[in-house]
Protein backbone atom coordinates (compact mmCIF):
# COMPACT_ATOMS: atom_id res chain seq x y z
CA UNK A 1 0.00 0.00 0.00
CA UNK A 2 1.49 3.21 -0.93
CA UNK A 3 2.45 6.02 2.07
CA UNK A 4 0.07 8.73 1.81
CA UNK A 5 0.56 12.66 2.12
CA UNK A 6 -1.00 12.69 5.56
CA UNK A 7 1.58 10.67 6.36
CA UNK A 8 4.50 12.85 5.40
CA UNK A 9 2.23 15.81 7.37
CA UNK A 10 3.20 14.49 10.82
CA UNK A 11 5.48 15.62 13.22
CA UNK A 12 9.54 14.81 11.38
CA UNK A 13 10.72 12.69 14.36
CA UNK A 14 7.63 10.57 14.11
CA UNK A 15 7.97 10.16 9.91
CA UNK A 16 11.55 9.48 10.78
CA UNK A 17 10.91 6.65 13.47
CA UNK A 18 7.87 4.98 11.66
CA UNK A 19 9.78 5.18 8.09
CA UNK A 20 11.46 2.15 9.63
CA UNK A 21 10.61 -1.03 7.98
CA UNK A 22 8.39 0.48 5.09
CA UNK A 23 9.74 0.18 1.47
CA UNK A 24 10.89 2.43 -0.72
CA UNK A 25 10.24 1.84 -4.53
CA UNK A 26 12.09 3.34 -7.71
CA UNK A 27 10.41 2.48 -11.25
CA UNK A 28 13.53 2.69 -13.36
CA UNK A 29 13.47 2.50 -17.53
CA UNK A 30 15.90 0.08 -16.50
CA UNK A 31 13.85 -1.82 -13.94
CA UNK A 32 12.19 -1.63 -10.42
CA UNK A 33 14.28 -1.53 -7.23
CA UNK A 34 12.69 -2.01 -3.82
CA UNK A 35 14.69 -1.61 -0.40
CA UNK A 36 13.26 -1.82 3.14
CA UNK A 37 14.05 1.38 4.85
CA UNK A 38 16.83 0.31 7.96
CA UNK A 39 18.17 3.89 9.00
CA UNK A 40 16.78 7.32 8.67
CA UNK A 41 17.97 10.89 10.03
CA UNK A 42 15.70 13.70 11.14
CA UNK A 43 16.33 17.20 10.02
CA UNK A 44 14.09 19.85 11.49
CA UNK A 45 13.68 23.60 10.32
CA UNK A 46 15.30 26.87 10.74
CA UNK A 47 16.83 26.35 13.99
CA UNK A 48 18.34 23.12 13.59
CA UNK A 49 21.98 24.24 12.80
CA UNK A 50 22.71 20.57 10.89
CA UNK A 51 19.57 21.03 8.55
CA UNK A 52 20.20 22.87 5.11
CA UNK A 53 17.23 25.34 5.89
CA UNK A 54 19.12 26.71 8.77
CA UNK A 55 20.86 29.27 6.12
CA UNK A 56 17.67 30.31 4.64
CA UNK A 57 15.23 29.74 2.01
CA UNK A 58 17.61 29.38 -1.27
CA UNK A 59 17.13 28.13 -4.57
CA UNK A 60 18.96 24.88 -3.29
CA UNK A 61 16.55 24.16 0.17
CA UNK A 62 13.42 25.57 -1.94
CA UNK A 63 11.73 22.48 -1.89
CA UNK A 64 12.14 21.74 2.13
CA UNK A 65 9.57 24.58 2.27
CA UNK A 66 7.26 23.07 -0.07
CA UNK A 67 4.73 20.60 0.73
CA UNK A 68 5.23 17.38 2.27
CA UNK A 69 5.81 14.37 0.57
CA UNK A 70 8.46 15.61 -1.89
CA UNK A 71 12.09 14.26 -2.70
CA UNK A 72 14.47 16.94 -1.33
CA UNK A 73 17.54 15.34 -3.18
CA UNK A 74 21.21 17.29 -3.53
CA UNK A 75 24.44 16.75 -3.83
CA UNK A 76 27.45 16.35 -1.45
CA UNK A 77 31.34 16.28 -1.83
CA UNK A 78 30.55 16.82 -5.76
CA UNK A 79 29.67 13.23 -6.31
CA UNK A 80 27.01 11.91 -3.55
CA UNK A 81 23.86 12.43 -4.16
CA UNK A 82 21.03 12.38 -0.74
CA UNK A 83 17.54 11.27 -0.93
CA UNK A 84 15.35 13.17 1.69
CA UNK A 85 11.49 13.24 2.24
CA UNK A 86 10.29 16.59 3.34
CA UNK A 87 7.70 16.40 6.24
CA UNK A 88 5.55 18.69 8.25
CA UNK A 89 4.03 22.08 6.92
CA UNK A 90 4.30 24.26 3.91
CA UNK A 91 6.95 27.07 5.01
CA UNK A 92 8.17 25.30 7.79
CA UNK A 93 11.72 23.35 6.48
CA UNK A 94 12.35 19.95 7.47
CA UNK A 95 12.86 16.61 5.90
CA UNK A 96 13.76 12.85 6.74
CA UNK A 97 17.11 11.56 5.26
CA UNK A 98 16.89 7.71 4.18
CA UNK A 99 20.09 7.06 5.06
CA UNK A 100 19.95 2.68 4.36
CA UNK A 101 17.91 0.48 2.92
CA UNK A 102 17.69 -3.71 2.87
CA UNK A 103 17.76 -4.65 -0.95
CA UNK A 104 15.04 -6.34 -1.84
CA UNK A 105 14.09 -6.27 -5.45
CA UNK A 106 16.38 -5.72 -8.40
CA UNK A 107 19.06 -6.62 -6.34
CA UNK A 108 21.26 -7.34 -9.55
CA UNK A 109 20.19 -4.05 -11.49
CA UNK A 110 21.92 -2.33 -8.00
CA UNK A 111 24.85 -4.50 -8.11
CA UNK A 112 25.70 -3.20 -11.70
CA UNK A 113 24.77 0.03 -10.59
CA UNK A 114 27.44 -0.21 -7.71
CA UNK A 115 30.01 -2.51 -9.61
CA UNK A 116 29.84 -4.57 -6.63
CA UNK A 117 28.01 -8.37 -5.44
CA UNK A 118 28.37 -7.61 -1.84
CA UNK A 119 24.78 -7.48 -0.68
CA UNK A 120 25.14 -5.78 2.55
CA UNK A 121 27.30 -2.75 0.71
CA UNK A 122 24.62 -1.75 -2.03
CA UNK A 123 22.47 0.68 -0.31
CA UNK A 124 24.35 0.95 3.10
CA UNK A 125 24.77 4.92 3.18
CA UNK A 126 22.71 7.66 1.82
CA UNK A 127 24.84 8.08 -1.81
CA UNK A 128 25.40 4.15 -2.29
CA UNK A 129 21.64 3.89 -1.85
CA UNK A 130 20.61 6.69 -4.12
CA UNK A 131 23.48 5.22 -6.62
CA UNK A 132 21.79 1.83 -6.25
CA UNK A 133 18.04 3.21 -7.23
CA UNK A 134 19.37 5.83 -10.30
CA UNK A 135 18.47 8.78 -7.56
CA UNK A 136 19.56 11.87 -8.65
CA UNK A 137 18.85 15.67 -8.86
CA UNK A 138 16.58 14.72 -11.85
CA UNK A 139 14.07 13.42 -8.92
CA UNK A 140 14.51 16.70 -6.30
CA UNK A 141 11.05 18.05 -5.98
CA UNK A 142 9.38 14.70 -7.13
CA UNK A 143 6.34 13.87 -5.53
CA UNK A 144 6.98 10.50 -3.33
CA UNK A 145 3.24 10.16 -3.42
CA UNK A 146 3.60 9.20 -7.28
CA UNK A 147 4.62 6.83 -9.86
CA UNK A 148 8.38 7.16 -9.74
CA UNK A 149 9.94 7.37 -6.24
CA UNK A 150 6.89 6.21 -3.52
CA UNK A 151 7.23 4.85 -0.25
CA UNK A 152 5.14 1.53 0.86
CA UNK A 153 3.52 0.41 4.01
CA UNK A 154 3.37 -3.49 3.83
CA UNK A 155 1.57 -3.76 7.38
CA UNK A 156 4.64 -5.53 8.78
CA UNK A 157 5.33 -5.44 12.62
CA UNK A 158 7.68 -2.07 13.22
CA UNK A 159 11.02 -3.27 13.99
CA UNK A 160 12.83 -2.49 16.86
CA UNK A 161 15.31 0.39 16.89
CA UNK A 162 17.88 2.35 18.90
CA UNK A 163 18.65 6.44 18.21
CA UNK A 164 21.71 7.12 18.35
CA UNK A 165 22.77 11.34 17.25
CA UNK A 166 23.21 12.32 13.35
CA UNK A 167 26.27 11.23 11.55
CA UNK A 168 28.39 13.69 9.47
CA UNK A 169 27.21 17.13 11.16
CA UNK A 170 29.93 18.14 13.38
CA UNK A 171 29.59 21.88 11.98
CA UNK A 172 26.51 22.23 13.83
CA UNK A 173 27.08 22.69 17.62
CA UNK A 174 25.00 21.22 20.18
CA UNK A 175 22.99 19.97 17.36
CA UNK A 176 24.72 17.72 16.33
CA UNK A 177 24.33 15.63 19.55
CA UNK A 178 20.75 15.69 19.19
CA UNK A 179 19.52 11.68 18.91
CA UNK A 180 17.55 12.17 15.77
CA UNK A 181 18.97 8.67 13.63
CA UNK A 182 17.08 5.86 13.76
CA UNK A 183 18.44 2.57 12.98
CA UNK A 184 16.48 -0.89 13.02
CA UNK A 185 18.14 -2.62 15.41
CA UNK A 186 21.08 -5.79 14.68
CA UNK A 187 20.01 -4.53 10.95
CA UNK A 188 23.60 -5.63 8.71
CA UNK A 189 22.13 -3.13 6.74
CA UNK A 190 22.56 0.01 8.08
CA UNK A 191 25.45 2.29 7.25
CA UNK A 192 27.40 1.82 10.79
CA UNK A 193 26.18 0.64 14.03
Amino acid sequence: MKISRSFYQQPTLDVARQLLGKYLVRKHGDGTTIGRIVETEAYIGPEDKACHASRGRTPRTQVMFGRAGHAYVYLVYGFHHMLNIVTEAVDFPAAVLIRAVEPHQGVALMESRRGTNQRRNLANGPGKLCQAFAIDRTLNGDDVCGKVLYLEDRLELAPKFVTTPRIGVDYAGDWKRKPWRFVVRDSEFVSRP
